[in-house]
Protein backbone atom coordinates (compact mmCIF):
# COMPACT_ATOMS: atom_id res chain seq x y z
CA UNK A 1 0.00 0.00 0.00
CA UNK A 2 2.91 2.28 -0.20
CA UNK A 3 4.27 4.43 2.55
CA UNK A 4 1.90 4.50 5.94
CA UNK A 5 0.99 7.79 6.58
CA UNK A 6 -0.54 9.51 9.70
CA UNK A 7 -3.49 10.18 8.32
CA UNK A 8 -4.10 6.28 7.16
CA UNK A 9 -3.57 5.70 11.14
CA UNK A 10 -6.60 8.35 12.16
CA UNK A 11 -8.63 6.79 9.71
CA UNK A 12 -8.16 2.79 11.40
CA UNK A 13 -8.36 4.15 14.63
CA UNK A 14 -11.38 6.60 14.08
CA UNK A 15 -9.48 9.46 15.88
CA UNK A 16 -7.78 12.82 14.06
CA UNK A 17 -4.83 13.33 12.31
CA UNK A 18 -3.75 15.60 15.73
CA UNK A 19 -4.59 13.07 17.96
CA UNK A 20 -2.27 10.58 16.47
CA UNK A 21 0.01 12.80 16.17
CA UNK A 22 0.07 13.76 19.87
CA UNK A 23 0.42 9.78 20.86
CA UNK A 24 3.04 8.93 18.23
CA UNK A 25 4.92 11.85 19.41
CA UNK A 26 4.71 10.25 23.08
CA UNK A 27 2.15 13.11 24.12
CA UNK A 28 5.08 15.29 25.50
CA UNK A 29 2.95 18.14 26.23
CA UNK A 30 0.56 16.28 28.40
CA UNK A 31 -2.72 16.38 26.29
CA UNK A 32 -5.44 14.73 28.29
CA UNK A 33 -5.87 11.71 26.17
CA UNK A 34 -8.18 8.46 27.27
CA UNK A 35 -5.84 5.52 27.61
CA UNK A 36 -8.10 3.91 25.40
CA UNK A 37 -7.85 6.27 22.65
CA UNK A 38 -3.67 5.96 22.87
CA UNK A 39 -4.01 2.17 22.54
CA UNK A 40 -6.18 2.08 19.99
CA UNK A 41 -3.72 4.54 17.92
CA UNK A 42 -0.83 2.39 18.82
CA UNK A 43 -2.88 -1.33 17.54
CA UNK A 44 -3.56 0.83 14.47
CA UNK A 45 -0.06 2.04 13.51
CA UNK A 46 1.48 -1.41 14.66
CA UNK A 47 -1.20 -3.22 12.40
CA UNK A 48 -0.38 -0.73 9.30
CA UNK A 49 3.39 -1.28 9.66
CA UNK A 50 4.18 2.46 10.50
CA UNK A 51 7.26 3.22 11.98
CA UNK A 52 7.84 0.06 13.93
CA UNK A 53 10.75 1.12 15.97
CA UNK A 54 8.76 3.93 16.75
CA UNK A 55 6.00 2.82 18.10
CA UNK A 56 7.79 0.30 20.06
CA UNK A 57 9.52 3.00 22.04
CA UNK A 58 6.62 4.72 22.03
CA UNK A 59 5.00 1.95 23.79
CA UNK A 60 7.71 0.91 26.40
CA UNK A 61 7.99 2.00 29.51
CA UNK A 62 4.27 2.88 30.90
CA UNK A 63 4.46 1.27 34.06
CA UNK A 64 1.38 -0.79 32.30
CA UNK A 65 0.46 -4.44 32.50
CA UNK A 66 -1.91 -6.94 30.71
CA UNK A 67 -4.17 -9.78 31.85
CA UNK A 68 -5.06 -12.13 29.24
CA UNK A 69 -7.43 -14.95 30.00
CA UNK A 70 -9.91 -16.83 28.63
CA UNK A 71 -13.40 -15.02 29.26
CA UNK A 72 -14.79 -17.32 31.54
CA UNK A 73 -11.40 -17.96 33.53
CA UNK A 74 -12.71 -14.69 34.90
CA UNK A 75 -15.04 -15.48 37.44
CA UNK A 76 -12.99 -18.27 38.79
CA UNK A 77 -9.98 -16.04 39.27
CA UNK A 78 -11.25 -13.06 41.53
CA UNK A 79 -9.70 -13.89 44.40
CA UNK A 80 -6.08 -13.89 42.07
CA UNK A 81 -6.97 -10.58 40.54
CA UNK A 82 -7.68 -9.32 43.97
CA UNK A 83 -4.29 -9.93 44.44
CA UNK A 84 -2.88 -8.75 40.83
CA UNK A 85 -5.07 -5.55 41.79
CA UNK A 86 -3.64 -4.89 44.78
CA UNK A 87 -0.01 -5.27 43.60
CA UNK A 88 0.02 -3.42 40.90
CA UNK A 89 -1.15 -0.50 42.44
CA UNK A 90 1.96 -1.10 44.95
CA UNK A 91 4.08 -0.89 42.59
CA UNK A 92 2.96 2.11 40.54
CA UNK A 93 1.15 -0.41 37.64
CA UNK A 94 -1.39 0.39 35.83
CA UNK A 95 -3.48 -2.61 34.32
CA UNK A 96 -5.38 -3.61 31.40
CA UNK A 97 -7.52 -6.71 30.07
CA UNK A 98 -6.94 -8.72 26.73
CA UNK A 99 -9.47 -10.53 26.28
CA UNK A 100 -9.85 -11.66 21.86
CA UNK A 101 -7.60 -14.86 20.96
CA UNK A 102 -5.61 -15.14 18.56
CA UNK A 103 -3.15 -13.44 15.96
CA UNK A 104 -5.05 -9.99 17.05
CA UNK A 105 -4.60 -10.63 20.57
CA UNK A 106 -0.53 -11.14 20.19
CA UNK A 107 -0.82 -7.31 18.62
CA UNK A 108 -2.51 -5.96 21.48
CA UNK A 109 -0.42 -7.08 24.07
CA UNK A 110 2.61 -6.13 23.43
CA UNK A 111 1.39 -2.45 23.64
CA UNK A 112 1.79 -3.76 27.58
CA UNK A 113 5.45 -3.92 29.14
CA UNK A 114 4.61 -7.41 29.86
CA UNK A 115 1.49 -9.84 30.29
CA UNK A 116 0.19 -12.02 33.09
CA UNK A 117 -1.66 -15.06 31.55
CA UNK A 118 -3.99 -17.24 32.99
CA UNK A 119 -7.36 -19.58 31.90
CA UNK A 120 -6.02 -19.67 28.58
CA UNK A 121 -3.16 -20.57 26.13
CA UNK A 122 0.25 -18.32 25.53
CA UNK A 123 0.71 -17.78 22.31
CA UNK A 124 3.68 -19.11 21.27
CA UNK A 125 4.82 -15.95 19.23
CA UNK A 126 5.38 -13.97 21.77
CA UNK A 127 7.10 -16.84 23.87
CA UNK A 128 9.80 -16.38 20.51
CA UNK A 129 9.92 -13.14 20.66
CA UNK A 130 10.98 -13.13 24.73
CA UNK A 131 7.97 -11.08 25.47
CA UNK A 132 7.86 -10.25 29.24
CA UNK A 133 4.97 -13.05 30.79
CA UNK A 134 4.21 -14.61 33.53
CA UNK A 135 1.70 -17.22 33.81
CA UNK A 136 -0.24 -18.12 36.51
CA UNK A 137 -0.78 -21.51 37.04
CA UNK A 138 2.36 -24.23 35.73
CA UNK A 139 2.46 -25.09 32.11
CA UNK A 140 4.53 -28.19 31.97
CA UNK A 141 4.18 -28.66 28.48
CA UNK A 142 6.05 -25.61 27.67
CA UNK A 143 8.71 -26.49 30.54
CA UNK A 144 11.38 -23.87 31.85
CA UNK A 145 10.74 -21.60 29.14
CA UNK A 146 7.66 -19.75 30.67
CA UNK A 147 8.11 -18.01 33.83
CA UNK A 148 5.24 -18.79 35.99
CA UNK A 149 3.53 -18.81 39.79
CA UNK A 150 1.57 -21.97 41.39
CA UNK A 151 0.38 -23.09 44.04
CA UNK A 152 2.58 -26.50 45.85
CA UNK A 153 -0.39 -28.53 45.54
CA UNK A 154 1.75 -31.50 46.10
CA UNK A 155 3.28 -31.60 49.56
CA UNK A 156 0.04 -29.84 50.87
CA UNK A 157 -2.01 -33.01 50.04
CA UNK A 158 0.83 -34.97 51.39
CA UNK A 159 0.65 -33.34 54.55
CA UNK A 160 -3.21 -34.00 54.61
CA UNK A 161 -2.76 -37.70 54.09
CA UNK A 162 -0.03 -37.91 57.00
CA UNK A 163 -2.96 -35.82 59.38
CA UNK A 164 -5.07 -38.98 58.44
CA UNK A 165 -2.65 -41.49 58.92
CA UNK A 166 -1.21 -40.15 62.20
CA UNK A 167 -4.96 -40.09 63.26
CA UNK A 168 -5.27 -43.93 62.58
CA UNK A 169 -6.86 -43.76 59.14
CA UNK A 170 -5.33 -46.97 56.85
CA UNK A 171 -8.44 -47.19 54.82
CA UNK A 172 -9.16 -43.86 52.41
CA UNK A 173 -10.48 -42.76 49.94
CA UNK A 174 -9.28 -39.94 47.74
CA UNK A 175 -12.00 -37.88 45.32
CA UNK A 176 -10.40 -35.94 42.40
CA UNK A 177 -11.60 -34.27 39.82
CA UNK A 178 -11.86 -35.88 36.65
CA UNK A 179 -10.51 -32.69 34.83
CA UNK A 180 -6.44 -33.65 34.29
CA UNK A 181 -5.06 -30.72 35.08
CA UNK A 182 -1.17 -29.50 36.05
CA UNK A 183 -3.38 -28.49 39.74
CA UNK A 184 -4.98 -32.14 40.03
CA UNK A 185 -2.35 -34.31 38.71
CA UNK A 186 0.38 -32.60 41.66
CA UNK A 187 -2.58 -32.89 44.41
CA UNK A 188 -2.56 -36.45 42.86
CA UNK A 189 0.84 -37.09 43.37
CA UNK A 190 1.33 -35.46 46.87
CA UNK A 191 -1.99 -37.86 47.94
CA UNK A 192 -0.05 -41.12 46.48
CA UNK A 193 3.78 -39.96 48.39
CA UNK A 194 1.74 -40.97 51.60
CA UNK A 195 -0.66 -43.42 50.66
CA UNK A 196 -1.67 -46.62 48.49
CA UNK A 197 -3.59 -49.35 47.99
CA UNK A 198 -6.27 -50.48 45.64
CA UNK A 199 -9.16 -47.93 44.80
CA UNK A 200 -7.11 -44.94 46.49
CA UNK A 201 -7.87 -42.56 43.69
CA UNK A 202 -11.54 -41.93 42.45
CA UNK A 203 -12.04 -39.67 39.61
CA UNK A 204 -15.30 -38.29 40.04
CA UNK A 205 -17.72 -35.21 38.54
CA UNK A 206 -19.81 -36.54 41.83
CA UNK A 207 -22.79 -38.68 39.68
CA UNK A 208 -23.48 -41.97 41.76
CA UNK A 209 -21.66 -40.37 45.10
CA UNK A 210 -24.61 -41.30 47.21
CA UNK A 211 -24.58 -44.93 46.96
CA UNK A 212 -20.39 -45.16 46.23
CA UNK A 213 -20.35 -43.30 49.96
CA UNK A 214 -22.09 -46.14 51.97
CA UNK A 215 -21.00 -49.06 49.97
CA UNK A 216 -17.39 -47.47 51.05
CA UNK A 217 -18.06 -47.24 54.65
CA UNK A 218 -19.57 -50.77 54.46
CA UNK A 219 -16.06 -52.05 53.04
CA UNK A 220 -14.03 -50.43 56.07
CA UNK A 221 -13.00 -46.64 54.74
CA UNK A 222 -13.07 -44.44 57.62
CA UNK A 223 -11.96 -41.22 55.96
CA UNK A 224 -12.50 -39.65 52.94
CA UNK A 225 -9.86 -36.61 51.05
CA UNK A 226 -12.01 -34.70 48.14
CA UNK A 227 -10.71 -32.13 45.80
CA UNK A 228 -12.34 -28.60 46.10
CA UNK A 229 -14.11 -29.19 42.85
CA UNK A 230 -15.99 -32.41 43.86
CA UNK A 231 -16.51 -31.34 48.03
CA UNK A 232 -20.38 -29.60 47.16
CA UNK A 233 -21.06 -33.17 45.38
CA UNK A 234 -19.66 -34.98 48.11
CA UNK A 235 -21.42 -32.73 50.68
CA UNK A 236 -24.90 -33.48 49.25
CA UNK A 237 -23.89 -37.43 49.00
CA UNK A 238 -23.13 -37.46 52.79
CA UNK A 239 -26.49 -36.02 53.78
CA UNK A 240 -28.40 -38.17 51.83
CA UNK A 241 -26.75 -41.40 53.08
CA UNK A 242 -26.99 -39.53 56.74
CA UNK A 243 -22.89 -40.01 57.04
CA UNK A 244 -21.77 -37.65 59.78
CA UNK A 245 -18.07 -36.39 60.01
CA UNK A 246 -16.09 -36.69 61.99
CA UNK A 247 -18.46 -39.18 63.62
CA UNK A 248 -18.55 -41.38 61.04
CA UNK A 249 -16.05 -40.65 58.41
CA UNK A 250 -13.74 -38.03 58.98
CA UNK A 251 -13.27 -35.58 55.92
CA UNK A 252 -10.41 -33.39 54.78
CA UNK A 253 -10.23 -31.06 51.30
CA UNK A 254 -7.48 -30.03 49.22
CA UNK A 255 -8.47 -26.55 48.86
CA UNK A 256 -11.31 -24.45 50.32
CA UNK A 257 -14.84 -25.77 50.64
CA UNK A 258 -17.05 -23.15 48.88
CA UNK A 259 -17.89 -20.00 51.51
CA UNK A 260 -20.63 -19.84 53.95
CA UNK A 261 -20.81 -23.90 54.13
CA UNK A 262 -22.78 -24.80 57.34
CA UNK A 263 -21.29 -27.18 59.80
CA UNK A 264 -17.85 -28.05 61.44
CA UNK A 265 -14.70 -26.21 59.65
CA UNK A 266 -13.66 -28.52 56.91
CA UNK A 267 -9.53 -29.58 57.98
CA UNK A 268 -7.52 -29.44 54.28
CA UNK A 269 -5.82 -26.56 53.18
CA UNK A 270 -5.56 -22.66 51.96
CA UNK A 271 -4.74 -22.30 48.21
CA UNK A 272 -3.35 -18.77 48.48
CA UNK A 273 -5.50 -17.28 45.65
CA UNK A 274 -5.08 -13.47 46.84
CA UNK A 275 -0.81 -14.49 46.93
CA UNK A 276 -0.21 -16.35 43.89
CA UNK A 277 -1.97 -12.45 42.34
CA UNK A 278 0.43 -10.37 43.84
CA UNK A 279 3.98 -12.44 43.40
CA UNK A 280 3.02 -13.01 39.78
CA UNK A 281 3.01 -9.48 39.80
CA UNK A 282 6.04 -8.97 41.07
CA UNK A 283 7.43 -11.50 39.75
CA UNK A 284 6.40 -9.93 36.14
CA UNK A 285 7.75 -6.56 37.29
CA UNK A 286 11.62 -8.78 37.14
CA UNK A 287 10.95 -10.25 34.03
CA UNK A 288 10.14 -6.98 32.40
CA UNK A 289 13.13 -5.32 34.50
CA UNK A 290 16.22 -7.97 33.82
CA UNK A 291 14.28 -10.20 30.90
CA UNK A 292 15.30 -13.33 33.04
CA UNK A 293 12.39 -15.43 35.18
CA UNK A 294 11.83 -18.12 37.28
CA UNK A 295 8.60 -20.65 38.49
CA UNK A 296 7.74 -20.00 41.82
CA UNK A 297 5.62 -22.07 43.96
CA UNK A 298 3.29 -20.79 46.88
CA UNK A 299 3.08 -22.93 50.03
CA UNK A 300 -0.35 -23.50 50.51
CA UNK A 301 -1.11 -23.26 54.43
CA UNK A 302 -2.60 -25.83 56.54
CA UNK A 303 -6.52 -25.45 57.83
CA UNK A 304 -6.84 -27.84 60.58
CA UNK A 305 -10.41 -27.82 60.83
CA UNK A 306 -12.83 -29.99 62.75
CA UNK A 307 -13.12 -32.77 60.28
CA UNK A 308 -10.11 -35.09 61.16
CA UNK A 309 -10.40 -37.55 63.98
CA UNK A 310 -9.12 -41.10 64.79
CA UNK A 311 -11.38 -43.67 63.26
CA UNK A 312 -14.60 -44.35 64.94
CA UNK A 313 -14.92 -47.76 67.13
CA UNK A 314 -17.61 -50.18 65.95
CA UNK A 315 -19.72 -48.97 69.54
CA UNK A 316 -18.51 -45.09 70.32
CA UNK A 317 -20.18 -43.26 72.37
CA UNK A 318 -19.01 -40.12 70.80
CA UNK A 319 -21.20 -37.17 70.07
CA UNK A 320 -21.84 -37.11 66.13
CA UNK A 321 -21.43 -33.60 64.85
CA UNK A 322 -23.35 -33.38 61.58
CA UNK A 323 -22.48 -31.85 58.38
Amino acid sequence: MGRVRQADIARVAGVSQATVSVVLGGNRTGVRLAESTRLRVLEAAERLGYADPLVKRTTAAHNLFGICAATPAFDAYQPVLAGVEAEAAALGKDLIMFTAPGPAAVRRTRLADGCLFLGGPVPVELLATGFPIVHIGRRPDLGSRLPCVDADHAPASAEVLIRLTRAGHRRIRYLRTPDDTPAARERERGVRTVATGPGLVVRTDGTGLDAAVRGWLDEGVTALVVDEAVYPATRRALLAARVEAPGDVSLAVLGRPPSGTAGPEISGFEVPHRALGREAVRLLASVVATGAGEQRLLTCPPVAGETIAPPPEPADGQDRVPL
